[in-house]
């Protein structure tokens, strides 16, 4: 649902790989159809798999996954600025799916993220386990490239990097836990600070060289679309509703999950120094206090 620049992407990855069919739904018919012929050239000819476009929610009828991309417009200073209009849309949009697929597992991916994942779980009265924001897993990935270029070694020896949280700038990089080639991180770095930054404002130095970032959220996405549907456990941080985990309840953060094919299956614990523990505590509050703000 949404078929702009990160909705095609994403859709792109799922036809290139013949992962499965695809429908591309957007509010304009034309541009989910146009993007839809032109992703269709991506199709490998080994495949059985098809793309579609089209305005008629009806169509998602009997869909594993529904992925949700879609925004009624451009944040350009905060994820939070259309944040109205956008819960507005989730509810909108979470009626259509409980009326044509009840039992698809969701993935959401508009922002503000974990705002939306927490609207869309109320109004839906899905399972939170089915609803699943995709973000903190992107905020990760960033997070290892600033420590693999501040220390210049490749990603691939580093473990355990985490941010959890708000997709936003309370968003909490994990570095208790994280070796790099075996050592602890901070025996490396003389402060967290400068890098907490960096993964905090990673979006708005990216939009100054170009509109906005599509590729590595549409690959996290594409990561968790595969494993559920090839029936693959997968463990990333992604954005759940909370009942009691790390001490939170009705509201929805970034957390360490694990996901099958019926969606999370296991919400993880993981140890946090003070520092981490406070600072998570405060992006809580900060979520929880733009989910009050809202009377819709």
């Amino acid at each position: 649902m949404g078929s702009g620049r990160v909705g095609a992407s994403i859709a792109f990855l799922c036809v290139s790989n013949a992962l499965d069919d695809v429908l591309l739904v957007n509010r304009n018919k034309n541009k989910a159809i146009g993007e839809a012929l032109d992703i269709a050239s991506a199709i490998p000819e080994n495949s059985k798999f098809s793309i579609h476009g089209t305005d008629d929610y009806s169509q998602i009828s009997g869909s594993d996954i529904v992925v949700i991309t879609a925004s009624v417009g451009v944040y350009m200073k905060d994820r939070t600025e259309n944040i109205v209009l956008q819960v507005k849309m989730i509810k909108e949009i979470a009626q259509k799916i409980k009326q044509y697929c009840p039992s698809t597992i969701v993935l959401i991916v508009s922002n503000p993220l974990d705002v939306l994942t927490y609207f869309f779980q109320k109004e839906s009265n899905f399972s939170r386990f089915k609803i699943i924001g995709i973000a903190s897993s992107l905020d990760t990935s960033r997070f290892r490239y600033f420590i693999s270029e501040k220390l210049s070694v490749p990603q691939s020896s580093i473990s355990n990097a985490l941010v959890l949280g708000e997709h936003g700038d309370s968003m909490v990089p994990v570095f208790s836990g994280v070796t790099v080639g075996g050592n602890p991180l901070f025996s490396m770095i003389d402060s967290r600070d400068s890098i907490t930054e960096d993964v905090r404002s990673y979006w708005k130095k990216l939009r100054s060289f170009k509109s906005r970032s599509q590729f590595g959220i549409a690959k996290n996405t594409f990561d968790v679309i595969d494993s559920i549907l090839h029936k693959k456990e997968i463990t990333i941080p992604a954005s759940v509703v909370l009942e009691g985990e790390y001490g939170e309840n009705d509201v929805a953060m970034g957390v360490p999950v694990k996901i099958d094919q019926n969606g999370i299956c296991e919400i993880q614990n993981v140890k946090l120094d003070d520092t981490e523990s406070s600072s998570l505590k405060k992006s809580s509050e900060k979520i929880r206090n733009h989910i009050q703000s809202i009377h819709i």
